[in-house]
């Protein structure tokens, strides 16, 4: 065990840097990891993904049922965001298993998907404010009845594709997209929805991955070992910290990854 935690202390003591920054913000968790793998710690971009997926769907799990508790999961949104999910992402794993082996080519397509995924994120960060505003001064935009949940599950089908491809979308893209259609959820009910959905979505990409060969244990059990306490800390500190503050920091440094992965 200790010969374990020697080997694996550089991943552990990431999985605490990025537990910290999930637990004082809510996102960053595959937005981060990803990249942190694939550009500093040179693990394959395929691995990188999958081990990610297999992380979230446990993290995730524990962030639903504390959610659930407090009635905080609004689930007929989140079978309607399954629903497009889902299918996708298992679209997606069939194609990743036509494809085969990985070459060079398929591994720099990944990187550029997990980029443009982590810009994204950046974006719905430092934007989401401006954007839930225009949304709520203008209403009529909004779509209702048949046309929301078409929309719903079309976000759903969406966000399965970015998951399962990059291992990112389902945190601050997801929630920023939920806010869009639902501009009335309370911040809570948003961010139990978001993680809820996210569970099935990340479980099942990550079983997918497991298939493929793309999940490495050893690095899961590291990143877990550190996450899981500084999730728990960030929590805290959260109450502490200027959320704002936080958050455009966490949006600035996912553009420059974001701008590293897209041109390298």
């Amino acid at each position: 065990m200790i010969h374990f935690l020697l080997d694996s202390s550089h991943f552990i003591i990431s999985g605490a840097l990025v537990g910290l920054l999930v637990g004082m913000t809510g996102v960053g968790g595959g937005s981060l990891m990803t990249p942190l793998l694939t550009l500093f710690f040179g693990v394959a971009p395929t691995a990188a993904v999958g081990t990610d997926l297999a992380f979230a769907a446990i993290t995730k799990g524990f962030g639903t049922a504390a959610h659930r508790l407090h009635g905080n999961v609004r689930w007929d949104i989140v079978r309607l965001l399954c629903i497009g999910s889902i299918c996708t992402a298992i679209f997606s794993i069939l194609i990743l298993r036509y494809v085969g082996p990985v070459s060079k080519d398929w591994n720099h397509l990944i990187s550029l998907s997990i980029g443009i995924s982590v810009l994204l994120t950046a974006a719905s960060l430092l934007f989401r404010a401006k954007i839930l505003r225009w949304v709520q001064e203008n209403p009529r935009y909004l779509p209702t009845g048949a046309a929301l949940k078409m929309s719903t599950i079309s976000v759903g089908a969406v966000i399965g594709v970015l998951v399962t491809v990059s291992s990112i979308g389902a945190g601050a893209i997801g929630a920023t997209l939920i806010l869009l259609l639902y501009p009335h959820l309370k911040a809570s009910e948003v961010a139990g929805t978001d993680i809820a959905y996210a569970v099935p979505l990340t479980a099942l990409a990550g079983l997918g991955h497991w298939w493929l060969g793309n999940v490495h244990f050893d690095l899961l059990f590291g990143l877990l070992i550190g996450s899981v306490p500084a999730i728990w800390l960030g929590a805290k500190l959260s109450s502490i910290l200027s959320e704002r503050a936080t958050r455009t920091t966490l949006a600035g440094t996912l553009f420059l990854v974001g701008l590293k992965l897209v041109s390298s």
